[in-house]
């Protein structure tokens, strides 16, 4: 293939579906648009498109160019991703990707890191998406569970995330404190809304009560913080999160069987830049300290 501007043309009106979407992604009049896949057309002597009034749909023949296309665009994005992470100096962009849940423990420690590294510019993502580190869409992930396997990642073990139960104070005294785990189904209980979820503790809980005894169901751990904190029932919180809330009375200690373990992870092509070896080594230094309070309440 001659012109590769031609075929991330054709890729891009696949992508839109309109000669005026393409063009207004690539930034060029939709005339170059269209001279693009006539000329890639006849070069290739077979049609790509089916036009129609609204708009382009690939033929055969595109649809095997497309995935081509696709490819060899993720490859790029990949390498663009690598190129940028490297550097000399902790500057530049830093993509710090984990679940939403991690947000009010690591904001703070992103902060803190950016006032000792002011050239940095920070963008943390959060979501329930695994970000693809080998297509650099984040520079470290922090992620839960099981250590990650993928070959080209470099995994370290972060901290071990503890979590006991809590209540809030105005729960109790209407509701009265479980004294053994048999107790919990009597109670009103926040936990996540997928009853499937593999989280250790919430598959504990789930072994204890029943599903009719869960009145507040979340995705999001923030959400089911909040709902305890306004006494909508017993459920689990973060050690390290419940110590900002004095409102919340502990109701049952952590347990070794209920943490999550965290892990750090870099693709292996950028673990070695200099932006990245200092973030890593100012999350490690966080996370000892984390686990030492952690303990103090275990």
């Amino acid at each position: 293939m001659d012109n590769w501007g031609e075929v991330r043309t054709a890729f891009q009106v696949a992508l839109h579906g309109t000669v005026s979407g393409a063009a207004e992604a690539l930034g060029v009049h939709h005339a170059t648009v269209i001279r693009h896949i006539d000329a890639l057309e006849a070069q290739l002597g077979a049609k790509l498109f089916q036009r129609h009034a609204r708009g382009y749909t690939p033929t055969e023949a595109g649809e095997d160019l497309l995935r081509v296309a696709q490819a060899t665009e993720d490859q790029f994005n990949q390498l663009q991703g690598r190129i940028k992470g490297r550097g000399e100096g902790v500057s530049g962009e830093l993509v710090v990707t984990s679940l939403v849940g991690m947000a009010s423990q690591l904001a703070p420690v992103m902060a803190a890191f950016q006032r000792d590294y002011p050239e940095v510019v920070i963008r943390y993502l959060t979501g329930d998406r695994v970000f693809r580190l080998e297509y650099g869409e984040a520079h470290v992930a922090i992620r839960a569970g099981a250590a990650p396997e993928q070959p080209d990642n470099v995994v370290q073990p972060f901290f071990r995330h503890s979590f006991a139960l809590y209540a809030a104070e105005g729960y109790v005294a209407a509701h009265g404190m479980p004294e053994r785990d048999a107790d919990l189904a009597r109670h009103r209980l926040v936990g996540h809304d997928n009853m499937q979820s593999r989280a250790p503790m919430y598959r504990w809980l789930r072994a204890q009560v029943p599903e009719s005894a869960f009145v507040f169901r979340s995705s999001d751990m923030r959400a089911t913080t909040e709902a305890i904190l306004a006494g909508a029932g017993v459920g689990f919180v973060p050690v390290h999160e419940a110590q900002r809330y004095p409102q919340l009375v502990q109701v049952m200690p952590p347990r070794a069987d209920w943490a999550s373990h965290l892990w750090l992870v870099t693709h292996v092509d950028l673990h070695r830049a200099v932006k990245v070896q200092a973030f890593l080594k100012y999350l490690k230094a966080h996370g000892r300290a984390w686990e030492k309070e952690c303990a103090l309440h275990d």
